[in-house]
Order: C-alpha cells, then sequence, then structure tokens
C-alpha cells in the first residue's frame, strides 16, 4: 500500500543563529530540507511527499528542492503558526487520497533532522501498518532516582507515522473541538485512543539541527559517512 511523507519545513533560524530558515543551511552543499525530501522520496511505498513551508517562502524553498528531485514531484503548502497548524494544513492537502485510500499510512517528519535514513522511514511505516502508529525511540542518558535505582529514558523523533484514515479524523476532530496538539501522536492520543503507537528503535544519530553545533556535528557526521538507522 502506498504512503504519504509530510516534511515540516515551517520553522525559523533562531536558535541556530541564521538569517535564513535553518531547513535551508546548506549541509555537505545540500539544503537540509533537501535530504529529508530525498531520502522521503527514495522510499518504496511512498507516492506523495508534502512540505509544509512558513508563508513567503515559498519560492526560496522551490528553489532549495527543485535542482535536486529530477522528475520528482514535490507539493508545497502554507503552513500555520504552531507545529499543529501546519500538520493540519498538510493533512487537508492529502484528505482526497486518504478518502479514497490512495494512501494508507502518513509519516510526518522534521525537516531538521535531515540524517534520518531510508530504513526507519521503512521501519515505521511498516509499524504503522501493523499498529496503528509508529514514532521513533532513541535511548536517552540513564537518571539515577530519588530511590537509587536507574531509570532509562527515551527521546522521541521522526519520522512519525499513522494509519491515514485514524490520523485524518482524529484532526478533523481536533480542529472542530478548537484542539492544538503538542505533536501528532498527542492528537491521536485524544481523539483516536484505540490507535496503539509503537516504539521503532533509532538512536541519537538521527539528530536534530537546533544550535550552532549541531550543524557542526551533522557535518561531521557526514564526512565520516554515518547517517542515522
Amino acid at each position: 500500500m502506498p504512503a504519504a511523507v509530510v516534511v515540516l519545513a515551517a520553522g525559523s533560524g533562531t536558535r541556530v543563529g541564521a538569517e535564513v530558515n535553518k531547513v535551508l543551511l546548506p549541509l555537505g552543499g545540500v539544503p537540509l530540507l533537501t535530504r529529508s525530501v530525498l531520502t522521503a522520496l527514495a522510499v518504496a511505498d511512498v507516492v506523495r511527499v508534502v512540505v509544509v513551508v512558513r508563508d513567503g517562502e515559498q519560492e526560496a524553498v522551490g528553489a532549495a528542492l527543485a535542482p535536486h528531485l529530477g522528475q520528482a514531484q514535490v507539493a508545497l503548502v502554507v503552513g500555520g503558526e504552531t507545529r499543529h497548524d501546519s500538520e493540519w494544513a498538510a493533512l487537508r492537502l492529502l484528505r482526497g487520497d486518504v478518502a479514497s485510500g490512495a494512501v494508507d499510512v502518513v509519516a510526518i517528519h522534521d525537516g531538521a533532522r535531515p540524517l534520518a535514513s531510508r530504513a526507519l522511514f521503512d521501519a515505521v511505516i511498516a509499524a504503522a501498518r501493523a499498529h496503528g502508529g509508529a514514532i521513533p525511540v532513541a535511548p536517552a542518558p540513564t537518571l539515577l532516582s530519588p530511590d537509587g535505582a536507574e531509570r532509562g529514558l527515551g527521546a522521541v523523533q521522526t519520522p512519525q507515522a499513522f494509519a491515514a484514515v485514524e490520523l485524518l479524523a482524529a484532526y478533523t476532530a481536533a480542529d472542530a473541538e478548537g484542539f492544538s496538539g503538542t505533536d501528532t501522536a498527542s492528537c491521536l492520543e485524544r481523539f483516536a485512543p484505540g490507535v496503539r503507537i509503537a516504539a521503532v528503535p533509532s538512536s541519537a544519530l538521527n539528530l536534530k539541527v537546533t544550535w550552532p553545533q549541531d550543524l557542526a556535528l551533522a557535518e561531521a557526521l557526514q564526512h565520516a559517512d554515518v547517517v542515522a538507522p
């Protein structure tokens, strides 16, 4: 069955110290966003890729993507003020494909995570088909609790994937109620509590570029030919 990937690119470059949207910054000569889009396009099941942009950046994003796409097509849609609003904008664009059954899973990825691999996309999409939803989880540093026991934590990443019908229904219900979730899973937990969200193993290599040092680290990992699972 075919899947769609939504790549979120409606952020900014404030914390990374850039004057432009950080997803347009180069990594090995290729914009961060372009790396995420090309990986999504390379996934065998993916038939549609939607990039969510800030209003006013359509031309800049299109110019960043165009030289690398070849014959592939990517849809651009203007996002909102929050992550939830941006996801809802993309889902409205995909609504016809979901309703017709042309898309059975939607994966949502942060364009500032340029090192996520095709294998990770494959894994979360497969897990979403099996369970209803899937999120990548990387081990976080172990903490020592007040009772002396060690507590292992997990860091949630993207891409996250969900059954398309349930995802669209949850966001439609959220829109009617005026609810805005902190992330995709929180919306499903509220409006589609029957959907099981499975954890897919990932690692810290699937880093998110937030601060200047993150971009430098991503460059180093690229030169070392290391990518996230």
